[in-house]
């Protein structure tokens, strides 16, 4: 995250332009057994996670970058334990995009932060690694589509089920046949939670560019619970929790049926149920159905039940299947023979016919792991990664279409992939989000 005004995104994108598509190449012209050198966007604890993974597959972060100066000092400790080096801290973005010792970035900013950051890295020549859901709008998800092959760039975003031999394991399964044909998948991200509210707006940090982290986003005085994950709450920062946890198993469901393309309709109901006086705007419950022609997917999305729990590291570690019935993250495929459950980031999977049976089953482990390492990999192979954007755009978009079927009136749409619309002006307009003036995404990137 960095302050970008128009005249310096316009400017550079231009630059980078004339210069990428000349030396895009040589920022990567890496031997079998040189270190790749990353850059962290967005210090924050996801960020940490992926930077420190990196590090232990034998990459090296030589730069941190983040608009608030403690996170990006917090971010140098955490490194600090698995690399003797230490990188630069930078406030800018554009300082990571010049550097000659940045090969690939890591993206780990609020969503709306996404394909501002992956486009210009794709521009500098750059890798990107970009936290999920890879963009805040559907325009911006076909924008880093576009900047990614443009400039010929390794970009994985990290839905990491993608990268899980236990995954493949389930994949082979239902091309065996044995669980038949499957019209019907079911989508689960039942979640606890609670109310969010506000509070006490604090007092903006020392040093802390509050412009820079707003991005495109409409100016609002500063917040700090906006900074301290009350983002995830609100339209100009997020995607609701459709995009934040459950684009994780809406992406697992569509690899596991054959990565089918955009859906043809959605059709949704949803609101603030649980907690309707609150402040936030994203949903507490949710449900979308999907038409993608072969199959029908359904979406189900909660945050309030306190019984319903995430698969839990010790699970995910061990030989252990959760309770898939309070499974707050589970996909179902009802196939005509029979019915397989699979769980997210190592979960395992199940086959199962009447009276619940088991007659096959496969233990998970988690994904990060593997996900680095094919990101890794392909930036020295040059080959497309395990979630690569082209992949993520029908994932992102299928998500994108689900919430905005939601925010238009709990509307029924119907999709034309030609043209890239919906049949509602309303719907379309949502499409693109507004940019605030100094933060647009020019139209060619």
């Amino acid at each position: 995250m960095a302050r970008m005004s128009r005249r310096t995104f316009m400017g550079t994108s231009s630059r980078l332009a004339t210069g990428a598509a000349i030396g895009a190449f040589a920022v990567n012209a890496l031997g079998a057994n040189e270190r790749i050198n990353v850059g962290l966007i967005g210090c924050g604890g996801r960020g940490r996670y992926n930077a420190y993974g990196m590090v232990e597959l034998g990459a090296r972060v030589t730069a941190l970058c983040d608009v608030n100066p403690a996170r990006r000092e917090q971010a140098a400790a955490f490194v600090a334990k698995v690399q003797d080096e230490k990188p630069k801290l930078v406030p800018d973005m554009r300082r990571l995009f010049d550097a000659k010792d940045v090969d690939a970035v890591l993206v780990a900013t609020p969503d709306h932060w996404h394909a501002p950051a992956t486009i210009q890295a794709c521009q500098a020549g750059k890798d990107v690694y970009c936290e999920k859901p890879a963009s805040h709008s559907i325009w911006e998800s076909r924008k880093m589509l576009e900047a990614a092959r443009k400039y010929k760039r390794v970009v994985q975003i990290g839905t990491q089920n993608r990268s899980g031999p236990y995954v493949r394991k389930a994949i082979e399964y239902i091309k065996s046949g044995k669980l038949g044909s499957i019209p019907l998948v079911r989508v689960f991200n039942m979640k606890p939670g609670g109310p969010f509210h506000m509070g006490d707006p604090g007092t903006k940090p020392e040093g802390f560019d509050w412009d820079g982290w707003l991005g495109r986003a409409a100016m609002r005085p500063y917040h700090q619970h906006l900074v301290n994950h009350g983002w995830l709450y609100l339209w100009d920062f997020c995607n609701g929790d459709m995009g934040n946890d459950s684009i994780h198993q809406i992406d697992l469901a569509l690899m596991l049926m054959g990565d089918p393309g955009m859906p043809k309709s959605v059709r949704t109901l949803g609101g603030r149920y649980a907690y309707p006086d609150d402040d936030a705007e994203v949903p507490d419950v949710q449900m979308a159905s999907y038409d993608f022609g072969r199959f029908v997917m359904t979406f189900e999305l909660t945050g309030y039940p306190r019984y319903m729990e995430k698969t839990t590291a010790t699970i995910r570690r061990n030989d252990e299947f959760p309770y898939w019935t309070q499974n707050a993250t589970r996909i179902e495929l009802y196939g005509s023979q029979m019915m397989m459950i699979v769980g997210r980031h190592g979960g395992g999977w199940v086959v199962m016919q009447s009276g619940g049976r088991v007659v096959e089953k496969v233990y998970g482990r988690p994904c990060d792991e593997p996900h680095y390492k094919n990101f890794l990999d392909c930036i020295k192979s040059r080959e497309r990664p395990a979630a690569d954007m082209g992949l993520a755009n029908d994932t992102c978009c299928t998500m994108h279409m689900g919430n905005i079927a939601h925010r238009v009136g709990n509307a029924a749409l119907n999709y034309d992939p030609k043209t890239g619309t919906f049949d509602n002006d309303a719907a379309n307009r949502l499409i693109k989000a507004p940019y605030r003036k100094g933060y647009e995404i020019p139209d060619e990137v």
